[in-house]
């Protein structure tokens, strides 16, 4: 007797599940297993599918700083012992890199292979190459040099064409694209090193959503905008401060 699919909405109430969980990975495998079987994702399961390997991959970030900079420290002292901590610490440091870019990779081919091809002019698509973009990212901020020049590339040109297509197709007020702008931007702060360039496009993206700021819009994408406009505001400050300090430091 053949194996009885599974619906659309089981799929997605074992997704809400595992989310309600925190089991991320369970998350990923049911939103897997709805595109292979069904194809293009709803608003509702892409969200669900971003917020999965935003929690996987926020939780590598943040443990490879800390080991980074334990190792860090511990190579500023010269001890026969502190040689063989670095050694520990550094084995760990690469465990954590090849879980990270596991993941990072997985959510790419994903892309590549399946989201990209069936995604509809518009929002679906500035949002499946933001995410490009993003993790490509992510990759970059901790690769060697020649692999880290190859993502911020990768990085690069798909925030381009997301930008792109979200400045022809989004209204300047849209989250999907003030996300992108606000990421875009700190791609350009964190990756390439230019706070000047991360400040003019934000700069942009944050002038052109306050002139087209109304009250036609519904709550939800107000507070959504609203929201990334105080993230991208406060980003502006911070670099526009660096900038200063620079210039008086010349």
């Amino acid at each position: 007797m053949p194996a009885r699919t599974i619906s659309r909405e089981e799929y997605l109430l074992l997704a809400k599940v595992a989310e309600e969980a925190e089991r991320y990975e369970d998350l990923v495998a049911q939103i897997k297993g709805l595109t292979q079987t069904y194809g293009a994702l709803t608003i509702e399961e892409r969200n669900l599918l971003s917020v999965a390997y935003k929690n996987i991959t926020n939780s590598l970030r943040s443990s490879w700083r800390v080991v980074d900079a334990l190792e860090k420290l511990e190579s500023a002292r010269p001890s026969a012992q502190s040689k063989h901590q670095v050694s520990l610490i550094r084995r760990q440091r690469v465990r954590i890199e090849k879980e990270l870019t596991d993941a990072c990779k997985d959510i790419v081919k994903l892309l590549n292979d399946s989201l990209l091809a069936t995604a509809k002019a518009g929002e679906e698509t500035v949002f499946y190459y933001k995410l490009k973009g993003d993790y490509y990212r992510y990759l970059a901020e901790f690769a060697q040099q020649q692999e880290r020049s190859r993502y911020s590339d990768l990085s690069l040109a798909a925030y381009k064409f997301a930008y792109k297509h979200a400045l022809a197709m989004l209204e300047p007020t849209h989250p999907t694209r003030l996300g992108l702008a606000l990421n875009f931007a700190v791609y350009y702060h964190d990756v390439r090193k230019s706070p000047e360039r991360a400040c003019h496009l934000g700069k942009h993206a944050f002038d052109e959503a306050v002139a087209c700021l109304d009250d036609s819009s519904s709550m939800q994408v107000m507070r959504d905008s609203m929201m990334i406009l105080q993230l991208l505001r406060d980003d502006l400050v911070i670099w526009s401060s660096e900038m200063q300090r620079d210039a008086v430091g010349k």
